[in-house]
């Protein structure tokens, strides 16, 4: 694990990290700052891990985040999921639309 990589894409992945341990606080968020060790030291406060299995769980969950987003770009990681939201939004009037016309 990089912790330099870590740093570097943690405003691309706060929110996924938050998905991922939700009893982690937004003070806890900033305070993290993309830091590796502060993260496991949040995990251990919160989940009452020991430092071994919070770094377990970071680096289980880093190689798969690694992995889903391998040859994404910045701004693909940053607006794909705007993307997604707009389209379900799209295909949501869309349907609405069908309905009215049809009944």
């Amino acid at each position: 694990m990089n912790k330099d990589q870590f740093a570097g894409k943690w405003r691309e992945m706060k929110g996924k990290v938050k998905e991922q341990w939700g009893k982690l606080t937004d003070d806890d968020m900033t305070r993290v700052d993309g830091r590796w060790d502060q993260l496991s030291g949040r995990l251990q406060e919160r989940y009452g891990w020991e430092k071994e299995r919070a770094e377990k769980e970071m680096n289980t969950w880093y190689s798969s985040y690694e992995k889903n987003n391998r040859g994404r770009s910045t701004d693909e990681n940053r607006f794909g999921s705007e993307r997604n939201r707009r389209d379900e939004d799209d295909r949501s009037q869309y349907d609405k639309d069908k309905k009215r016309k049809a009944g």
